[in-house]
């Protein structure tokens, strides 16, 4: 085995646990999302989540735009 398909190997044996590891991350994730979407004071109005359609929505409306930024489900 040439000294470059070492590495190859390596690097190919070494990215399937950090895919895994994503995978879970991501379920993680959107697991902690989904919890904190379901807080009773995000139920209390309605929401967007969608920073480009909020800022047309309060521009065609002549609203403000209220934000609540966390990152308790961000890596």
């Amino acid at each position: 085995m040439t000294h470059r398909n070492r590495i190859a190997a390596l690097l190919l044996g070494l990215a399937t646990p950090a895919f895994a590891q994503d995978d879970d991350r991501a379920a993680k994730m959107q697991a902690n999302f989904d919890a904190k979407m379901a807080k009773p004071f995000l139920k209390n109005a309605t929401w967007e989540t969608d920073f480009d359609k909020a800022t047309k929505s309060a521009a065609d409306e002549g609203k403000l735009i209220f934000a609540y930024f966390t990152r308790s489900y961000s890596p």
